[in-house]
């Protein structure tokens, strides 16, 4: 504490601590403080029922005070997903659930359950780098990995941001954005949630990229399309706002803003870790709350 500020501690409280490490049979073992499920597994237990806006305001403000601690070391975490959050305590409390979940369970509940407490920690710094690292191979888990990683154009603090972006979307719905497993299904899913990619980022895609798009002007979809099952997931969704809205009662018009900064192509023009901290997704909820 006394080598950090008051808000670098507090944002370093939402990363898991190392309590000890010995060494097994040439084995390295660390030993972390006692924590619950993730938030995957949360709401996987859950019957994929959404989390409320205000629960998953309090994550994504400890969220992206984790990842604004790492930024200012000059980390990136690079595996940022629900599975790599979890919550401090496993302790629940059930409600009635008033929204019909995405998959309803099979005893019919009406019920659902939610964490007791709010405070969450970031977890698994096994892929994390520092930015002056060679940052041209793959990162990320598939469903939160950014569009410069899949055009091969290199990567940097901005990818944590976009996987931010896509891991609140999956709080507020159950589900995962892009649920696809190949790459130019998963470009389709971001234009058809997003809109069109920009012209200067697939002129500067590298090889193996290329095949991606005709002519290098657009999207080779729906002609290159793997399946018609392929086309339908891809047809199926909707626009950022409309998704949002269909899961989110109030705060539904400052989440969108929030998704849209973090979720933005063009990593130059993405939200940074603090600048998204400031929005109104979050100090609006302070005035209006007199937290």
């Amino acid at each position: 504490v006394e080598l950090m500020g008051l808000h670098e501690w507090f944002y370093a409280c939402s990363c898991v601590q190392i309590r000890n490490w010995f060494d097994y049979r040439n084995h390295i073992c660390i030993v972390f403080e006692k924590l619950g499920p993730s938030l995957y597994d949360f709401l996987r237990k859950n019957s994929y029922r959404s989390f409320p806006i205000d629960l998953v305001r309090e994550f994504a403000r400890q969220i992206l005070e984790s990842v604004t601690f790492m930024h200012d070391l000059r980390l990136i975490h690079t595996d940022l997903k629900p599975e790599n959050i979890l919550l401090v305590s496993p302790d629940t409390i059930r409600v009635h659930d008033y929204k019909i979940p995405i998959r309803p369970p099979k005893d019919g509940s009406v019920f659902k359950n939610l964490p007791k407490s709010s405070a969450i920690k970031l977890i698994d710094f096994g892929s994390t780098t520092f930015d002056h690292q060679d940052h041209n191979y793959v990162v990320s888990t598939r469903h939160y990995r950014a569009p410069e990683v899949i055009l091969g154009l290199g990567w940097n603090y901005p990818c944590d941001l976009w996987s931010v972006g896509c891991i609140l979307v999956e709080l507020c719905s159950g589900e995962a954005l892009f649920q696809t497993h190949e790459n130019l299904e998963h470009l389709a899913m971001m234009e058809k949630v997003l809109g069109p990619l920009p012209k200067h980022m697939i002129a500067r895609a590298d090889r193996r990229a290329e095949k991606y798009f005709r002519r290098g002007l657009r999207l080779d979809w729906p002609e290159g399309a793997a399946s018609r099952e392929s086309m339908k997931a891809v047809w199926k969704l909707p626009r950022l706002q409309n998704l949002v809205m269909q899961h989110v009662d109030h705060s539904a018009g400052d989440l969108i803003d929030l998704l849209q900064g973090l979720l933005r192509y063009d990593p130059d023009e993405r939200l940074k870790a603090r600048q998204a901290l400031q929005h109104p997704f979050f100090t609006r909820c302070h005035r209006r709350c007199g937290y």
